[in-house]
């Protein structure tokens, strides 16, 4: 692997940077390090006293991270996921952390590597895995769920309606032939979908899916977004960004939740339904790239960047 050829252009940096509110003796935790973009800013932000821990479950995106921040004292890098957020805390000994970043979904990187088989416009080995020293491989959800699993998947992760056709022609492409590769998958969805009832590349939606169910990016979520909030100071903060609708579900339903809301009857002197905010979201609604943003980098187009605070 090419260090250089590790593409990483930060989304929505100087807003999660204004978002972190980062101090400089402060604990931070980029959570999908990825090309390092953005922990590399949040670096140069804090003091030699400060700490940033950079998280991710691509080992390479680790290798990268390294070289890239190799000038910083103040980093450490994990191979973990950000799902286990408490378990990395505590095993650094840490209680609490100042404001945590999470840039969720596939990379750049990941997608432009033509060997880890995100992509469905260039022919490679079905993976998918964002770690790929261990779980299931794309190749293992195509040949081996059955055609409710698969049409279940790509129903609900790709949002995809014609699921169900597109299963069944998976089913009876592997009846004869196990699928490896990502053109053999990409052919067996253009058959499947009607080039005139689609909005872009016809194997987008189901690739989504396929990759979502293999590296479990969804169902995790809200809970990760509750284990996150529970370790930030009193102040810190929680910035999340979204690049599709499941993930940005997920985390407003936690936020919504975190935050709290009184359900005592209007007009009563004072809250008799006992209800406790963890915080607040800031602002309610999502941030957007601006127009500028979204010409320079295409793929920031569908981000949405949420921020709790924490009381």
């Amino acid at each position: 692997m090419q260090i250089e050829n590790f593409n990483h252009v930060p989304v929505l940096l100087n807003e999660c940077l204004e978002g972190l509110c980062i101090k400089p003796d402060g604990i931070y935790v980029d959570g999908t390090l990825g090309g390092a973009g953005h922990s590399k800013e949040i670096a140069k932000r804090i003091s030699k006293n400060g700490l940033l821990l950079g998280i991710d479950r691509d080992e390479e995106a680790i290798c990268v991270a390294k070289q890239r921040l190799k000038e910083f004292s103040n980093v450490e890098l994990i191979h973990d996921n950000h799902d286990h957020i408490k378990s990395i805390l505590e095993a650094c000994e840490i209680s609490a952390v100042d404001g945590i970043l999470l840039d969720l979904g596939v990379s750049s990187y990941q997608l432009d590597e033509r060997n880890r088989g995100f992509s469905y416009m260039a022919d490679s080995r079905l993976d998918m895995r964002m770690d790929k020293s261990t779980g299931k491989t794309a190749k293992d959800v195509v040949n081996s769920y059955t055609e409710q699993e698969l049409a279940n998947v790509i129903f609900e992760y790709g949002e995809e309606r014609f699921s169900r056709r597109i299963a069944k022609n998976i089913c009876e492409y592997r009846k004869t032939k196990e699928i490896k590769t990502t053109l053999e998958l990409v052919k067996i969805i253009e058959k499947s979908v009607p080039r005139k009832k689609t909005d872009g590349h016809p194997a987008k939606r189901t690739f989504q899916a396929i990759r979502i169910e293999v590296n479990d990016e969804i169902k995790p979520l809200y809970q990760t977004m509750l284990d996150c909030i529970d370790v930030l100071k009193p102040k810190g903060r929680l910035c999340v960004i979204t690049f599709h609708s499941l993930e940005d579900r997920a985390v407003k339903k936690a936020f919504v939740e975190a935050e709290g809301k009184c359900t005592c009857p209007p007009g009563l002197p004072y809250c008799m339904c006992g209800y406790k905010s963890l915080g607040k979201m800031i602002p309610k609604k999502p941030i957007l790239p601006t127009k500028e943003e979204m010409q320079q980098n295409s793929r920031s187009k569908s981000a949405k960047l949420r921020i709790f605070e924490k009381i």
